[in-house]
């Protein structure tokens, strides 16, 4: 399992997050729908395949994601967020605005200025939504686990 640098709180959450990959993965899996392996190394952030292949295990690992196969098709794996993955959504919500409020000067390229003026008019609500929206998603096909 992980090693954590001290008992902080805050710190240990960084030791698991603070990777710059793993919030991308997530990310892609809430907002992008990415379930397989190829899915990722497709993504606009072109992570490596090794660096790709590291980042999953841990996530299974820290029980964030479970990897899967469809009954109709047992040679591809899929990922899907645990609740554990889902409870990220927030920290993802509040990274965007963030961003949008504090970043979006440095980075003339980034998009969704309208759409997190909406997201913050309701946050819970949009929070909600999306993790409710993506496990709609993964029941509609049907996974066992691996």
């Amino acid at each position: 399992m992980k090693n954590f640098r001290c008992d902080c709180p805050i710190t240990s959450a960084i030791d698991i997050i603070g990777d710059k990959w793993i919030l991308v993965l997530v990310k892609q899996m809430l907002f992008e729908e990415k379930q397989t392996f190829k899915d990722f190394t497709e993504s606009n952030e072109a992570i490596a395949t090794n660096i790709l292949t590291t980042k999953l295990k841990l996530l299974i690992e820290l029980e964030i994601l479970k990897k899967s196969k469809l009954p109709h098709n047992k040679k591809s794996i899929y990922y899907h967020l645990t609740d554990r993955g889902l409870s990220l959504t927030s920290i993802i919500v509040e990274l965007a605005i963030w961003s949008g409020e504090n970043i979006r000067d440095l980075n003339t390229n980034m998009t969704g200025s309208d759409e997190l003026d909406a997201i913050k008019a309701n946050k819970d609500e949009f929070i909600k939504s999306i993790i409710a929206n993506y496990k709609e998603n993964i029941s509609k096909t049907m996974f066992i686990e691996s």
